[in-house]
């Protein structure tokens, strides 16, 4: 049996089937009518009635969401020192799979290639490992894979010489990379200040640090940056993701409302911009607008198109090629902390959760804390058809 009372069988077989097609009916069996949830007045207001809440949530801030890559499994790091494993399936159930355990906050988490390990990393300066592919589901089978000297705000996996890598970066202005195999990292990148965000495509590695640093790395030469520059964004750094399917440039997020598309080639700079997001007319003030930290942002896996969210408590699809908002939702009751598309692209997960943003002061008792399954649902991720309006 394991930690939650299941057999280790179960998690296994589930871990080790790498599905060889698409979940075809998954969206309309989790979330219920495909036809209701397209029926809209409005083709650029999303709805949230079709959402659906994770059960027995974390207790405390969520810091990062991430699906597992060969399997129905959902990730979910939090300040209540746990990164709890969930198990989902075609009927919008979720139940706990699995728990990893650290001694402060866990801020990041992410899975192997394959599926079989789920590593964090936290406050506690160090990077753990579960490996469910042994039936380990318990704490206490958590392993340290990692160690730094301050505390540790992300993790990636990447592929290194044919390798597999965890990639860890933290608040001592460093990025290491440690094999499985050893206990001391096999390279470290020197970065030029604190890190607050990476992130991992194909054969790229991103790296967003405190004073608006990037850091792009070729993973053929992971000891030393390709390119480094300084954010276009004015204000601090969020979130760096890599564009995907295509891994030719990445987005930022920051502080001030705003994203920026950038592409790493000399060639392609002149498609780099930014634009406004997350931003409220003021109720009080004529010409004022509040404007908020975009916290999170994700990649379709299939499409390209992307999501941003934010400590306005509000989430939108974008397609950066055409320059266009896809679609917004409304308001979800609290600060979007972390989101992340499934493998397949029919579900959004996104985490209601109080960011920090503000410190403890900030901090509300009895506010939102939860994570919430999106049905992504006909046309609401895909592009706009080529030579449509902009």
């Amino acid at each position: 049996m394991n930690f939650y009372g299941k057999p280790n069988s179960l998690l296994q077989r589930n871990i080790s089937k790498t599905p060889t097609g698409p979940r075809a009916n998954m969206a309309t069996g989790l979330f219920g009518s495909t036809a209701a949830a397209n029926s809209t007045a409005n083709p650029t207001q999303g709805e949230l009635s079709k959402d659906v809440q994770i059960a027995n949530g974390p207790d405390d801030s969520i810091s990062n969401l991430a699906f597992s890559p060969a399997s129905d499994h959902l990730a979910v790091s939090s300040w209540d020192n746990k990164v709890r494993i969930y198990s989902i399936d075609q009927n919008g159930q979720s139940s706990p799979a699995a728990m990893l355990e650290h001694q402060g906050p866990a801020l990041d988490c992410c899975w192997a290639k394959d599926g079989t390990k789920i590593f964090s990393v936290g406050a506690d300066k160090a990077g753990r490992m579960l490996d469910l592919a042994a039936g380990h589901t318990d704490p206490s089978k958590g392993q340290q894979v990692a160690v730094h000297d301050q505390p540790i705000r992300s993790c990636a996996m990447a592929t290194v010489g044919g390798n597999q890598i965890l990639c860890t970066g933290s608040w001592d202005k460093t990025v290491k990379y440690w094999d499985l195999r050893q206990s001391t990292p096999i390279g470290t990148l020197e970065c030029k200040d604190r890190v607050y965000t990476l992130d991992v495509r194909d054969n790229m590695l991103v790296v967003g640090t405190a004073d608006r640093w990037i850091h792009v790395v070729s993973l053929n030469n992971p000891g030393q940056a390709y390119k480094t520059i300084q954010s276009p964004l004015k204000w601090q750094t969020r979130v760096c993701t890599i564009f995907s399917p295509e891994a030719n440039g990445y987005a930022i997020g920051s502080i001030e409302g705003r994203c920026a598309i950038q592409y790493v080639e000399e060639k392609d700079q002149a498609n780099n911009f930014s634009f406004k997001c997350h931003r409220q007319n003021s109720t009080t003030e004529r010409n004022t607008s509040n404007v908020y930290a975009v916290n999170a942002i994700s990649f379709h896996p299939v499409h390209g198109t992307f999501s941003t969210a934010g400590a306005d408590g509000t989430f939108h699809f974008w397609d950066k090629d055409a320059k266009h908002r896809l679609k917004g939702y409304p308001e979800v009751g609290g600060t979007i902390s972390s989101t992340a598309f499934d493998r397949t692209g029919n579900i959004f997960a996104y985490a209601v959760s109080y960011d920090w943003s503000k410190g403890y002061q900030g901090s509300v008792q009895g506010a939102a804390n939860k994570v919430m399954l999106h049905p992504v649902i006909g046309d609401e991720c895909k592009p706009r058809p080529k030579g449509g309006k902009r």
